[in-house]
């Protein structure tokens, strides 16, 4: 009995599949900007749903 592991998985042979893998090996790269601009996001929305609530 072979049990496949999720690591020892062939590489992709198909185009469009072999492009998944090199866009998600290229995005664990992530920069502080891409926080801060969450954290802007994530306080202007609450800021504008308090506000309307109160007025």
């Amino acid at each position: 009995m072979q049990i496949r592991h999720l690591h020892a998985a062939p590489a992709p042979r198909h185009p469009f599949r072999q492009s998944i893998a090199r866009a998600h090996a290229a995005r664990t790269d992530r920069s502080e900007d891409h926080d801060i601009k969450l954290f802007v996001l994530s306080f202007t929305a609450f800021f504008i749903c308090f506000y309307t609530f109160i007025f």
